[in-house]
């Protein structure tokens, strides 16, 4: 029986999962923005993040980290780590966003749920003490206005990462590995086997 390398090949290749790309525009699209922030630091009576001051601060400690290097980095060098940087508080606002929204819908279901008489263990708090809902609620508050701030952190190194690099800010992605390189470990891993 022939062996059917392609078929191999084409199967190791499906099999691999696709990660959601990393963008400033979904933690854009996920982190509540000035008008939602205000409205929830009003209506839970919780401080409202200093979006320019967050933003500013990052940026600035961005610029400050490029100017300690001096010329120790060459431009590719600076480019790479300043893109990792970037990258890691975008992640964090994506993150925080992902949270931040999961964390609306459970506010919501929870609060329909109490809205519900014929469920006992949904019934309200004694008096005095808050319900499931409330603290679920508060919660996603105070989530909200974390996302808030991440996002304002992410926002300043994506402007501070412009100035020192020239170009836009986008994801890493690591180029895929060719057959002749897999092929080539496989190989290896394999001549392993017969040394002792």
């Amino acid at each position: 029986m022939a062996f059917k390398r392609s078929a191999k090949t084409a199967s190791a290749k499906g099999s691999k999962t696709s990660r959601a790309a990393l963008t400033i525009e979904a933690a854009r699209l996920l982190c509540p923005n000035e008008m939602v922030a205000e409205k929830v630091a009003a209506a839970f009576a919780l401080p409202l993040p200093d979006f320019q001051g967050i933003r500013e601060t990052h940026e600035s400690v961005l610029r400050q980290a490029w100017n300690a290097f001096d010329e120790s980095l060459n431009e590719r060098a600076t480019m790479m780590h300043f893109q990792r940087i970037t990258g890691a508080l975008v992640s964090s606002a994506l993150g925080a966003g992902r949270f931040y929204s999961q964390k609306v819908t459970e506010a919501k279901d929870a609060t329909a749920r109490l809205a519900n008489e014929h469920r006992d263990e949904d019934r309200d708090a004694p008096v005095g003490f808050d319900s499931k809902a409330d603290r679920t609620r508060q919660f996603a508050a105070e989530m909200a206005l974390q996302a808030y701030a991440l996002l304002a952190a992410a926002e300043g190194a994506l402007t501070a990462y412009k100035e020192i690099t020239g170009e836009d800010w986008k994801a890493y992605e690591a180029q895929a590995e060719g057959p002749a390189t897999v092929e080539r470990r496989s190989a290896a891993a394999e001549l392993s086997a017969f040394q002792s």
